[in-house]
């Protein structure tokens, strides 16, 4: 059964990248390649997997090309943001480790939680004023999405389970942001996003409880 998944997902990939190239679709080979990065990185983060970080990496360069096209300034600048953390993050999930193994899923404690929402609100807030003097496409969505992604990218580093959350709202307001850009086939990423990340929750939370039975919260990780 998972062979057959897989087949049929690098099939549907492949015809993707040829529609792309021999313009069948209204969508070009940039963000199509973004798609499928994409996609690979996130179960890749579902399943713990070290190997989502170096083609996150990639989905970064790639999405930095797609978004200076449709104007989305802050979103562009974010994969330069994306691309440091991303480093930061394959190390710390290598070598974040008590021992300096690998890392395990942890908990965000309440204050910590307060902290990274209060922030996320201060700083939605400056950088849709910003944005304007700058005619972005879309402020306040442009900003929001921006700084939520951040803050879930900066907890996923240490591997807190709440990141997730972050992720989900993230999502749902990026697929309203693309599709009033015209980017469809990055809104229907997002949709896909969306959808494994519900799952990544869920499975997070049940490696979390089997690891943990006490379910202590982690230190903060905001300070």
């Amino acid at each position: 059964m998972k062979t057959a998944a897989y087949l049929a997902s690098a099939l549907g990939g492949a015809f993707l990248v040829c529609a792309s190239w021999w313009q069948l679709i209204p969508i070009s080979m940039t963000e199509t390649l973004g798609f499928l990065s994409g996609v690979v990185c996130v179960y890749l983060v579902v399943k713990e997997n070290i190997w989502n970080w170096p083609i996150g990496l990639a989905n970064n360069v790639i999405y930095v090309i797609v978004f200076w096209r449709a104007r989305l300034f802050a979103d562009m600048s974010l994969q330069i943001v994306y691309f440091a953390l991303g480093i930061l993050g394959w190390y710390r999930w290598l070598f974040g480790g008590g021992g300096r193994d690998s890392l395990g899923i942890s908990r965000i404690g309440r204050s910590s939680f307060l902290y990274a929402s209060f922030f996320a609100a201060i700083a939605t807030t400056v950088l849709t004023l910003y944005l304007r003097t700058i005619h972005d496409a879309a402020p306040f969505l442009d900003a929001c999405t921006s700084v939520l992604s951040v803050t879930a990218q900066y907890l996923l580093t240490k591997k807190i389970l709440e990141n997730w959350l972050f992720w989900i709202v993230t999502d749902a307001l990026s697929i309203g942001l693309y599709l009033y850009k015209d980017l469809a086939l990055t809104a229907a990423l997002y949709l896909v996003f969306l959808a494994m990340c519900i799952a990544g929750l869920a499975q997070w939370y049940r490696t979390f409880r089997e690891k943990s039975p006490n379910h202590a919260l982690a230190e903060p990780v905001v300070r």
